[in-house]
């Protein structure tokens, strides 16, 4: 079982995807610094997906500071204490550009929809 949440979608790179996910359960705390990672075979055996596709994340995450690699355990997660902002707004921009598509098929003004939100 893979320590974050993902459910693959046409229309955008796979390991974009799994990147996404992967960020936004180690930001949300899912995932903590020390865990461990799931190998590229579990990975893409889990996700039915490509080993090479699987490794690309991988390095990805590693190059990104988030994986360390550790002799004799595998990967392991190396999340900073406190993620900048970019990286946090980063993880809502896509339901942010979905929110606001819709407001505007509402004809619903940015403001309402502000004042909307701060009323939940």
């Amino acid at each position: 079982m893979l320590p974050f949440s993902i459910q693959l979608q046409d229309g955008s790179p796979v390991s974009d995807q799994i990147l996404g996910a992967v960020r936004k359960a180690l930001l949300t705390g899912q995932m903590r610094a020390g865990d461990a990672f799931p190998s590229v075979r579990t990975l893409s055996q889990e996700l039915r997906i490509s080993p090479t596709t699987a490794h690309k994340v991988v390095l990805l995450l590693k190059d990104a500071g988030w994986l360390n690699s550790r002799p004799g355990i595998g990967m392991v997660v190396t999340v900073p204490d406190q993620p900048d902002l970019a990286e946090r707004l980063a993880q809502i921009t896509p339901e942010c550009r979905a929110l606001l598509k819709e407001a505007a098929e509402l004809n619903l003004t940015l403001n309402q929809v502000i004042q909307h939100l701060k009323s939940l």
